[in-house]
């Protein structure tokens, strides 16, 4: 079976388990526009450029989703450090997207001693109207200085939508980090994107 056999295979059995494509699209790491063919393959249509990263070897072991978490901490220090990123400001509040950035989020709240938010992104939404928003069982979000944290940019409608969101209920957005950036953003609406790594396709 060629990897994209398996994607499709994947895909549809997520499906099948009642996930909207949104949340096969962040299982998978993959756009929407990706998803959206590799559960109905439009007959003439070429599958979409994409890069599929499958990060589970680390995601499902604790130790080493903390040695990443950390790494994601001490790559942002070094450059506020360097850059003067932080112009005197510190963060109150890791905010992670769920799922995937949610534990990353975790981890980096704890080591630095900060709340935690979590934003449940408009397209898990299974309503008419699809909305993103917080989790109400952790930190909100009115006054704080947030991190955003997730795991894959893919294109930064996601990050859009929860800048927008914490800017309209009084939160500045200060940086996003990712582990991987298919994108190639250094920002995404004014808020500098800092990832571990960045995905390029040559040619």
């Amino acid at each position: 079976m060629s990897a994209l056999e398996e994607l499709i295979t994947k895909a549809k059995a997520l499906q099948a388990e009642g996930h909207t494509p949104g949340q096969i699209s962040d299982e998978l790491g993959l756009s929407m526009e990706t998803v959206t063919w590799l559960l109905t393959q439009p007959k003439g249509m070429e599958a979409p450029k994409d890069v599929h990263i499958d990060w589970t070897a680390v995601g499902s072991h604790g130790t080493l989703l903390n040695d990443m978490a950390m790494m994601m901490l001490k790559r942002f220090l070094y450059l506020a450090e360097g850059e003067g990123l932080l112009t005197g400001e510190i963060p109150d509040t890791v905010v992670g997207i769920a799922p995937s950035g949610v534990p990353l989020a975790t981890l980096i709240a704890a080591e630095e001693g900060l709340k935690l938010a979590v934003y449940l992104p408009a397209k898990h939404s299974r309503s008419e109207a699809p909305t993103g928003s917080l989790a109400g069982t952790f930190a909100t979000i009115t006054a704080q200085r947030c991190i955003i944290v997730d795991d894959v940019v893919t294109t930064g409608t996601t990050l859009a939508e929860v800048i927008a969101f914490l800017r309209r209920h009084g939160a500045t957005p200060m940086a996003v980090w990712s582990l991987f950036d298919k994108l190639g953003a250094r920002e995404v609406d004014g808020v500098p994107v800092l990832s571990l790594f960045t995905i390029s396709r040559l040619g």
